[in-house]
């Protein structure tokens, strides 16, 4: 009886390079998703607003609240997201934000009133903090080759820029034709996706990153106290208990973190760090570009729906433009600042989106959509012609090991610039109660936008140093 012999696997081995190869790449697609879904869900929603606000009885301070709740906790988690991202690992850290914010998707689309949507909206910011410092680090992790890190990063700030491109075009057809809680049903199976890919990742290494558990609760509290004392001192009055409480609460809570931060042995906020004139300057421009952008991309998703009657699909339809002058301009910025000095393109950049701000005071009932997408160019190159000047500036000014909070600092206050745009210029608008649309505010808020930058550019000439 003779023995068959064994006939050799035919089918070539993996080689190790090309799983890295393939666990690269569902780390970049996870980051580029993730990173996707939490830019759509700020654009979307904002256009989603005045439907939400007929489905749930709602005034203008419950929507301020709906935009807010997400960024405020965006802007304060972001803070301390860093080190937690470091203490258990990027890819961890990522599934953790990624289910989080699916499962707070989820209570959005299912919320019975606005309370739940407030509630669940605050725990998507939350999840979106942890996502963003775990997406770059998915990256790094991924990539030990600096030029394929570079495109791959390359890649992730792109794909940020077409999300908000895509997102009031998505928020606009989902809510005219699904309603507005397919905006958050929508998260749901990219949530799944991203969580398939991250089975494809290795492992991530951990750090022992210290906590500043005082200092971030007393961040969140200042920003939480500030955002409240702005939203309903516009509509109670600012005089109000509610009111004084809040900034009663805001000032004690800025003031112990300022103490937090000096004694914590690994402070969440360096404060020698502020003292760099460069980096002060860079957070502020931050603050203030911010306030610009994103107080009018709210304004203006209001007045196209509430008084110009256009529907959420035409509205969101509006800012595509827009983003699309955003991602060219991002991709020339550097090349400028490069050729020119960061100082020249940032100061110019702020004066750019100033004169934008001025550019659409004459915005009537009436005026031809054709002339507002015009008078939108300047608000496009005006931001992104700035922001990444000013994030190579701020990256050069701190030492390697403190680019991580540094680089989290500048995106808390660009998150709180938002924030309290939407706070301040909410109140501005509301006529009626909140059931109409106030021209005359929308004006004044373009005025302290627009006055706020002219501000903050000419800090920029005098404080930054003339070869930044």
């Amino acid at each position: 009886m003779t023995r068959t012999a064994r006939t050799p696997s035919t089918a070539p081995p993996v080689r190790e390079s090309e799983a890295r190869s393939g666990g690269a790449t569902a780390a970049l697609l996870a980051a580029l998703l993730g990173f996707a879904v939490i830019t759509i869900d700020v654009s979307a929603v904002n256009i989603a607003l005045p439907d939400i606000r007929t489905s749930l009885h709602s005034g203008m301070t419950g929507l301020q609240w709906v935009a807010d709740a997400y960024t405020l906790m965006f802007a304060g988690l972001m803070l301390s997201a860093g080190a937690l991202c470091d203490r258990t690992g990027a890819r961890r850290a990522y599934v953790l934000g990624t289910a989080l914010f699916t499962v707070a998707s989820l209570a959005c689309a299912l919320a019975p009133g606005l309370g739940a949507l407030i509630a669940a909206r605050v725990v998507q910011g939350g999840a979106a903090a942890l996502l963003m410092p775990a997406s770059l680090a998915l990256i790094r992790q991924a990539y030990d080759d600096a030029r394929r890190r570079a495109r791959a990063v390359a890649l992730w700030t792109v794909g940020g820029s077409v999300s908000m491109a895509a997102g009031p075009v998505l928020g606009g057809v989902l809510t005219e034709h699904v309603g507005w809680r397919a905006v958050f049903f929508l998260n749901l199976p990219v949530g799944a996706a991203i969580l398939a890919l991250l089975t494809k990742v290795a492992p991530s290494p951990r750090r022992a990153a210290p906590l500043d558990i005082p200092g971030q609760v007393t961040a969140v509290l200042t920003l939480a106290g500030v955002t409240f004392a702005v939203i309903e001192g516009g509509h109670t009055g600012w005089s109000s208990v509610p009111v004084l409480g809040a900034l009663a609460v805001a000032v004690v809570c800025a003031v112990t973190f300022y103490v937090t931060e000096k004694r914590h042995r690994a402070p969440m906020v360096p404060l020698s760090m502020l003292r760099t004139r460069s980096v002060s300057v860079s957070l502020v421009i931050g603050f203030a570009v911010n306030v610009g952008f994103y107080g009018v991309v709210f304004l203006l998703g209001l007045y196209l729906q509430q008084l110009r009657g256009m529907s959420a699909t035409a509205a969101g339809l509006v800012f595509v433009p827009l983003a699309a002058i955003i991602t060219c301009t991002n991709l020339v910025s550097p090349r400028m600042a490069e050729r020119h000095g960061r100082r020249p393109v940032i100061v110019i950049g702020q004066l750019v989106l100033a004169l934008a701000m001025f550019a659409l005071l004459p915005l009537a009932a009436h005026t031809p959509v054709w002339l507002l997408l015009v008078l939108l160019v300047p608000t496009g190159l005006g931001g992104a012609f700035a922001i990444p000047a000013v994030t190579a500036m701020l990256m050069d000014s701190v030492p390697g090991p403190r680019v991580g909070t540094a680089s989290g600092l500048l995106n808390a206050l660009r998150q709180t610039g938002g924030a309290l745009a939407v706070a301040l210029f909410g109140a501005l608008v509301a006529a009626d109660g909140g059931a109409a649309f106030s021209l005359s505010g929308m004006r004044i808020s373009l005025v302290v936008a627009g006055a706020l930058l002219v501000a903050t550019s000419v800090l920029s000439w005098v404080l930054l140093p003339r070869k930044a």
